[in-house]
């Protein structure tokens, strides 16, 4: 079990939830029965101060009846529909770059409970051409996005920098030179070109300057076979092998923010995007 988001959340709405039920069962009728009690036998002239210090609620609760329906109001839409996620790395150029910030549908690929991330209803499976986020098998602390290229039972080859699904080669459309920059840096002897899987239309990078990896592997049953859209920037599937069912997180499908000093700021034109 990480210690992790959904953890420090899960526990801060059990220890609000525990501190506000205590007070309405055991605190408040205490307080009350003080009040009552004063109220009948106190006969002072800061009679009505005293009875409205002995009625105010403790600090701590006050903070933990504020906060409990906030915050698992906010655990409820993060770990059921929608969890922000921020871009570190360019293995998804062009599609996702450094500091994009994204949303990601985490209704898409079932319903999980959080931390223990059981799933306990089964909605829905991730498609080729899907940009998907899971944590990473080797270390489930950190999370990964890539693209959803076989599914369970899929022959994957890739050769020549190009990638075939069940022997059928992906087609790829060349674009141009990328003229983009990375980090404020350009990205020597990298062209665009445009891959379609299943009709469904990506762009993709390839660097001219790197070799070819050229292997096949056959996706397990329950499993899913991702690679970066960066082709020969990404650590991915045709390195560390296949991203098992219970790892996946979601569905990444909007741009909402864009911020990356190295690169300018904002670059305003990407709120707001799509992904696909």
């Amino acid at each position: 079990m990480n210690f992790d988001f959904a953890t420090i959340m899960v526990t801060a709405v059990v220890v609000t939830g525990i501190i506000w039920a205590l007070d309405v069962k055991l605190w408040k009728p205490k307080r009350q029965a003080e009040v009552d009690e004063l109220e009948a036998n106190y006969d002072g002239a800061d009679k009505e101060e005293v009875i409205e210090s002995a009625y105010k609620e403790p600090i701590f609760v006050e903070y933990a009846r504020s906060f409990f329906p906030v915050i698992l109001i906010v655990l409820i839409l993060r770990s059921f529909l929608f969890e922000p996620f921020r871009i570190p790395s360019g293995s998804m150029i062009p599609t996702l770059k450094v500091g994009d910030f994204i949303l990601v549908n985490k209704f898409a690929y079932g319903v999980r409970l959080p931390v223990l991330d059981a799933k306990i209803i089964d909605v829905g499976a991730p498609e080729r051409g899907d940009v998907a986020v899971f944590r990473f098998p080797q270390d489930p602390s950190i999370d990964y996005i890539k693209r959803v290229i076989g599914l369970p039972g899929d022959r994957i080859t890739y050769s020549g920098k190009n990638l075939y699904v069940n022997d059928k080669r992906l087609p790829q459309t060349l674009i141009g030179p990328y003229t983009e920059t990375k980090d404020g840096l350009p990205i020597p002897g990298a062209s665009q070109l445009t891959e379609t899987i299943d009709s469904m239309q990506h762009d993709i990078l390839i660097d001219s300057t790197r070799r070819s990896l050229n292997a096949e592997w056959v996706v397990p049953e329950n499993s899913f076979f991702v690679v970066g859209d960066n082709r020969d920037n990404s650590n991915d599937s045709r390195f560390w092998g296949t991203v098992p069912e219970e790892n996946l997180v979601g569905r990444a499908f909007m741009i909402w923010m864009n911020w990356n000093f190295e690169d300018g700021g904002v670059e305003w034109s990407r709120i707001g995007n799509t992904i696909k």
